[in-house]
């Protein structure tokens, strides 16, 4: 059972079914706050029971997860949101970073490692699978963005690899394995490409990088 301190979540889905099958399988590993079913519900209900992490569909009726992830986020900046959906088109994915998701997966993802999602957004960091980072890569990569782009100008090397990866969700630890090098270059290089690009967080490394195709 989840005890104080537990990760706050919310789930918006417009299947009965889904939200029950979501309960099941993380019920006891966060605090579930609340459901809903619609758009309006689930813009009232958020704001009142300010949950870490919202995991919501992409796909509902008046306006789908981006019209809740956009209107929350109005009144609410801090509630962090994780996009849950069957989709894994790359448009999908674009639509609901760029409407202010930290995250995107797809509901064939387990139980345990949808526990671990929730929790790296819940902790700020920004979460796809490799399979969906490839997808929106694949899809958007035919613009040689590096070549015209001044602000990479800036980047050595190094960090624009890491900055690719950090982007497509990958921990410290992953990308240190992925490169050879070890977490704390990893970190040091993170906090170089953040003071160069003038940016806060893993969150506006993100959608930075989304918004120049470089995902």
């Amino acid at each position: 059972m989840t005890g104080p301190g537990a990760t706050r979540v919310f789930v918006v889905d417009d299947h009965d079914l889904f939200r029950a099958g979501v309960r099941a399988e993380i019920g006891d590993g966060v605090d579930l706050v609340g459901d809903a079913s619609d758009v309006e519900a689930a813009v009232e209900l958020i704001g009142e029971r300010h949950p870490d992490v919202v995991l919501v569909d992409v796909h509902m009726p008046d306006g789908g997860g981006g019209a809740v992830i956009r209107r929350v986020l109005r009144e609410h900046p801090d509630v962090r949101f994780l996009a849950l959906s069957v989709s894994d088109a790359p448009l999908d994915v674009i639509d609901a970073i760029r409407a202010g998701a930290r995250g995107y997966v797809t509901k064939s993802i387990s139980g345990p490692d949808l526990l671990g999602a929730i929790e790296r957004i819940a902790h700020g960091d920004a979460v796809f699978s490799p399979m969906l980072a490839g997808i929106v890569l694949d899809a958007f990569s035919s613009v040689p963005v590096d070549a015209i782009d001044p602000d990479l100008d800036q980047l050595t090397t190094r960090e624009r690899e890491v900055l690719r990866l950090i982007a497509r969700g990958f921990a410290y630890k992953e990308i240190a394995r992925e490169l050879a090098i070890s977490p704390k270059t990893v970190e040091t290089h993170v906090s170089a490409v953040l003071r160069k690009l003038q940016l806060s967080n893993r969150h506006e490394l993100t959608k930075w990088a989304i918004d120049r195709r470089l995902v």
